[in-house]
């Protein structure tokens, strides 16, 4: 997991005229900043970067104990395989040895139910002649009616084998499957993302735990300046912010360099804020502003150093198109 941020340093802030063409802002050169957390809560078992090292696209950064997920991971595709195997069962349906004994079964209790029919006749022939009590042809007549009862039983338990596995079981045992297999997928990614990668270019800024630490579950574990272009972030005074436009022009001194820079709004912040009151003077403490940041467009600018104080000169743009 991934948290973004922009760093909140910020330094005085000025509303001085520059040239009668534009004002001047002080504020200091900043990269975003993105923060890796710990997805679980596992101890390191390497670190693969350091602070201040440059690192790409992928690269692995650190990496949790992944013993726990795997374990898992172990449980869930057996659980899966279980729901496989029951589903191919029920497609399957039964064997073909299981409905020739279904059938035989049926065939026995059908002549079953015959020589108990026939022995019913033949005991109430006799019954009516005097010759057994009448309590005898009532012991046939049980053992004839049990007799036809499993030879029925016997007849739908074949037709059933015959017929093949409902298909709302079929249905239920197919939604079991897709279940478990999500399951294998989520602990799949769960025990990935035990290797902290960079998801861009950059610069490891921090690493706040060392090797055999466990970092509590959502806590950063590195801090990563991205790479590319930086912008210098300052505040526009509520008195200018109607002249200013994200995308205008803007040029921007960076100390320690003897050159300007070309740059451009790429943000405004829609609501003003009460600026903080070291970044105004006495006259100024009341005032409100907008967050901005102007980024440097030059390709030149990707190799200066992040923190540095710069000086942004924006145009009037209440006249362009």
């Amino acid at each position: 997991m991934i948290r973004r941020h922009h760093t909140v340093a910020v330094i005085a802030l000025s509303v001085a005229a520059c040239g009668g063409d534009g004002q001047s802002l002080l504020g200091t050169l900043e990269r975003d900043r993105v923060e890796l957390v710990a997805e679980s809560q596992e101890p390191i078992v390497e670190v693969a970067v350091g602070e201040g090292e440059t690192v790409t696209e992928g690269q692995l950064v650190l990496r949790l104990d992944p013993a726990a997920a795997e374990a898992r991971l172990a449980q869930a595709r057996s659980a899966e395989t279980q729901a496989e195997r029951r589903y191919a069962e029920l497609v399957a349906g039964a064997r073909i040895e299981q409905v020739r004994a279904a059938r035989a079964l049926a065939a026995g209790r059908s002549g079953q139910a015959a020589t108990e029919t026939s022995e019913m006749a033949r005991i109430e022939k006799l019954v009516a002649d005097g010759m057994l009590p009448a309590s005898a042809l009532d012991r046939q007549r049980a053992l004839k009616d049990t007799a036809v009862a499993e030879e029925r039983a016997a007849g739908e338990r074949l037709a059933e084998l015959e017929r093949g596995t409902r298909s709302e079981i079929v249905q239920q045992a197919a939604a079991k499957l897709a279940e478990t297999r999500a399951q294998v997928t989520e602990v799949e990614l769960s025990l990935a993302r035990h290797k902290v990668l960079a998801p861009r270019a950059g610069v490891i800024d921090a690493l706040p735990y060392k090797l055999g630490e466990r970092p509590p579950r959502g806590a950063p574990v590195a801090v990563l300046l991205a790479a590319g272009q930086p912008y210098a972030r300052v505040f526009i005074p509520e008195p200018e912010r109607a002249s200013v436009r994200a995308g205008g022009p803007a040029i921007v001194r960076v100390d320690g360099s003897d050159r300007d820079w070309r740059g451009e709004i790429r943000y405004i912040s829609s609501e003003a804020a009460f600026t903080p009151y070291f970044a105004l003077n006495e006259r100024d403490r009341s005032r409100l502003s907008f967050l901005a940041e102007v980024v440097l467009t030059e390709p030149e600018a990707a190799g200066l150093p992040t923190g540095m104080p710069v000086e942004v000169t924006l145009r009037d743009t209440r006249t362009g198109p």
